[in-house]
């Protein structure tokens, strides 16, 4: 399964969630279904989409956060996995495509590669109760209504292949993307 075929399954429940994004294909491959006000791609910070995710959920508890991680960037923080623990923000939902590769950074293989990483493992072995390991497009669409129907804490790492866009480039750069998306936050806390 490739993850711009979940994204594209997953693109039209998001249309009243805050989503951000880590950088590179991920970021590029949402960007390319079409770019909405509630979509922050956290550009230059791999291993940090995790932590601005929880920022929100737990200081905007009304809304649905998502976030679309990677696996390097999950192995980069993996203290996050704890802190989402701790605070379980019942309105986040944290997806975790392994592509087991560091694809957006040159390549390389990821600690996933070797079998012996399990992010979903760690996951669990971190406290959080609602972890799905999905190899399927299936298994990864089910996995994830569940999660947004649920009142609680969910991590989705979905196995995808090591493939990205043909070709980057997102003509909205990150301060721009910041302030519209801080706009589109405050719009919807007035209304």
């Amino acid at each position: 399964m490739e993850r711009a075929q979940c994204l594209e399954l997953l693109y039209p429940e998001l249309q009243d969630k805050l989503v951000v994004t880590i950088m590179g294909a991920c970021a590029q491959e949402l960007y390319d279904l079409g770019h909405r006000e509630s979509f922050f791609y956290l550009q230059h910070a791999m291993g940090l989409a995790s932590s601005i995710g929880l920022g929100l959920a737990l200081h905007l508890p009304e809304e649905r956060v998502v976030v679309l991680d990677g696996d390097g960037s999950v192995l980069m923080n993996l203290g996050t996995l704890t802190t989402l623990a701790r605070y379980r923000p019942r309105n986040l939902l944290h997806i975790i495509f392994d592509n087991e590769s560091l694809l957006s950074t040159g390549g390389f293989d990821s600690q996933t590669t070797s079998g012996i990483t399990d992010l979903a493992a760690i996951a669990r072995g971190a406290g959080i109760q609602h972890v799905v390991t999905a190899g399927t497009l299936m298994e990864f669409g089910e996995a994830a209504l569940e999660a947004l129907e649920r009142d609680d804490l969910s991590v989705i790492v979905a196995k995808v292949d090591a493939v990205g866009p043909d070709l980057y480039g997102m003509d909205l750069q990150l301060p721009e993307n910041a302030f519209r998306f801080r706009r589109h936050i405050l719009d919807r806390k007035q209304a």
